[in-house]
């Protein structure tokens, strides 16, 4: 067993506890320009 006084040392990928993976950027970027197009339609239809 380990002593509770020492220290724990973790690597990223150990402490992160899960995948990242890249697609999330392309998701929020999508979904910002999706949002902008949408209110920008709704703009033009209520003038």
């Amino acid at each position: 067993m380990s002593d509770e006084q020492e220290p724990i040392h973790l690597n990223t990928e150990e402490a992160r506890a899960g995948a990242t993976p890249h697609m999330t950027r392309y998701i929020l970027g999508f979904s910002l320009v999706l949002v902008v197009v949408i209110l920008a339609i709704v703009v033009i239809a209520r003038s």
